[in-house]
């Protein structure tokens, strides 16, 4: 029997053991620090893959090639989760072909959105799962709150019958927090999703609390602002001390200050670099910044 690595997880999980990962094999990327969801134990690798604008690549096979690189290099590295929406043009099927191409990693954690203003909800979501080509989706969220109501009620109606294993909410860019906030504190939510990083810090004040509350775990997106903080920030030096984080460049630096939030579950960075991926999911090996250290980058990068 092999013992992959998301089984040894969900194997420990399950069994209240103290979790000991397994020793990464000789020559291969170190393991990305694993987070915990609240809502069942299971382990998630700090770091995921975004799939908005960088995968809407249609029907072009070089285009499709590269993307399935890219997940390749993710899957590689260690990584897990990966997160789309119907919103994203053509990034479903693209998915769907990279995991084809792959032989359909056992390390997938699949994250999907329902985004319709109608009743329309659960054929959207079947649509979805077509393109991935998966059994059933671990994670469906409501896209930015549309029609959150209906969808939720679609959504734990699913879970309670095992057709998809956690439930969520979205939004981005700090858009509609106050209603947002409700929803969390009304509903038995396992995951929510929204904009936080380095710059971008409103979360901290009430949405990442409340998540730690109320046990939901918390995947970040945006974290380079789609590119233009890490753009911003390409002609400036990292300071010294980021090497005692192990940052070696600003998109490491960026990340370690969002995945060492106690609070946050997964960061879902998009790319279509096999290099910025590895780059990205070594940003959640190492030393992680504590408190002060959090303090200390945001300082930084605020008075650049």
């Amino acid at each position: 029997m092999i013992i992959t690595r998301r089984t040894f997880v969900k194997a420990a999980a399950a069994s209240g053991a103290a979790l000991v990962l397994p020793a990464a094999a000789p020559g291969a990327p170190p393991a990305p620090v694993m987070r915990t969801v609240p809502s069942s134990g299971e382990m998630l690798p700090a770091v995921g893959l975004g799939t908005w604008i960088t995968f809407n690549v249609g029907d072009d096979p070089v285009l499709r090639d590269e993307c399935a690189e890219v997940m390749a290099a993710f899957f590689a590295a260690g990584g897990g989760s990966i997160d789309s929406s119907p919103m994203y043009g053509s990034s479903q099927p693209v998915i769907g072909y990279g995991l084809e191409k792959l032989g359909r990693p056992e390390a997938l954690f699949s994250a999907e959105k329902v985004w319709t203003s109608s009743a329309d909800g659960p054929a959207q979501i079947e649509q979805s799962r077509r393109f991935w080509g998966v059994p059933r989706f671990d994670l469906v969220q409501v896209h930015n709150l549309v029609a959150w109501e209906t969808h939720l009620e679609t959504l734990f109606a699913m879970k309670a019958d095992g057709r998809i294993r956690y439930v969520g909410i979205t939004t981005s860019e700090g858009r509609r927090h106050d209603l947002f906030e409700q929803i969390m504190r009304a509903h038995p939510l396992d995951f929510v999703q929204f904009t936080y990083n380095v710059v971008d810090r409103e979360a901290e004040q009430r949405l990442l609390p409340l998540a730690a509350e109320r046990g939901m775990a918390v995947i970040v997106n945006r974290p380079f602002r789609q590119g233009a903080l890490t753009r911003q920030l390409q002609g400036e030096t990292l300071p010294d001390w980021a090497a005692g984080i192990g940052a070696e460049t600003w998109a490491q630096f960026i990340l370690k200050f969002i995945v060492s939030h106690p609070a946050v579950t997964v960061a879902i960075p998009a790319t279509t670099r096999v290099d910025h991926v590895r780059e990205n999911l070594l940003a959640a090996t190492g030393p992680l910044p504590d408190a002060a250290m959090r303090e200390r980058m945001a300082a930084y990068v605020r008075d650049l």
